[in-house]
Order: structure tokens, then sequence, then C-alpha cells
């Protein structure tokens, strides 16, 4: 009977040395996979605040990004304007040169008119103007005939 207890002694002490030895094991298991869930739940950390700052960095490119925008349609809505003067007075320029156009060619035929009448003048002075010759001619004549006759 003493060593069927001794047997069920030296049993029970292996069993529970194989115990020792598994809860050994398990919580040198268990520190590992702490130290595991640990660095993991740093990583993790580590991440979300990442991920935070570049979210916060993202909403902040894109509040600056919407300013920009305001400012270039601010400045899109300008040029329009601008432009839309300018092709007003552009339409109010080629008015005005259809116009002064129209003039000046009026002008160029008054002026043309005007050198044929010249020219004609031209003509007709110079027409009286050896008549004149002819009656200085005819008179200076008379003028010798009524010396001679004294």
């Amino acid at each position: 009977r003493l060593t069927g207890q001794q047997q069920e002694i030296n049993s029970l002490m292996q069993r529970k040395s194989a115990v020792d030895e598994e809860n050994a094991r398990l919580k040198n298991e268990f520190g590992n996979l702490n130290r595991k869930f640990k660095d993991k739940s740093q990583e993790l950390k580590d991440t979300e605040e990442c991920a935070r700052k570049k979210e916060e960095q993202n909403r902040l490119v894109i509040k600056n990004l919407e300013e920009e925008n305001k400012g270039l349609n601010i400045c899109c809505a300008d040029l329009l304007s601008d432009l839309e003067k300018l092709r007003k007075q552009e339409a109010q320029w080629k008015r005005e040169k259809s116009g002064n156009d129209a003039r000046i060619k009026n002008l160029e035929t008054d002026l043309a008119e005007t050198r044929e009448q010249i020219k004609n003048l031209h003509s007709i002075c110079s027409n009286l103007l050896s008549r004149v010759a002819v009656k200085q001619e005819k008179l200076f004549q008379k003028d010798c005939d009524v010396v001679r006759a004294k």
C-alpha cells in the first residue's frame, strides 16, 4: 500500500511537474503574446495618430483649396466681366470704324471730284491767261498805233 501511495505521489509529482512546465510554457507564451499585444496596440495608436494627422492635414489642404477656388472664381468672374466690357467696346469701335470708313470713302470721292474741278479750273485759267495775253498784245499794239498816230 505504501508503494502504491508512493507511486501515486510520484505520479502526482510528475503530473504536477508536467503541469508546472505547461504552466511556465503558457506563462511564457502569455508574456510573448502580451508583448505582441502591447506592440500591436502601440502600432495601432501610432497608425491612428498618423491617420488623424493625415486627416487634419487633408482638411487643411481642402480648406485652402476651397479658399483658393473661391479666389479663382472671383478672378474668373472679374475676367469674364472685363471680357464682356471689351467685347462691347470692340463692337462700338467696329461701328465707329465702319462710320469712319464710310466718311473716308465720301471724303476721298469729294477729293477726287475737287481735284477734277481744280484741273478744269486750271484749264480755264490757262485759257483765260492766254486770251488776256492776246488782248494785252492787241492793247499794246493799239497803244503803239495811238502813239504813232499822234
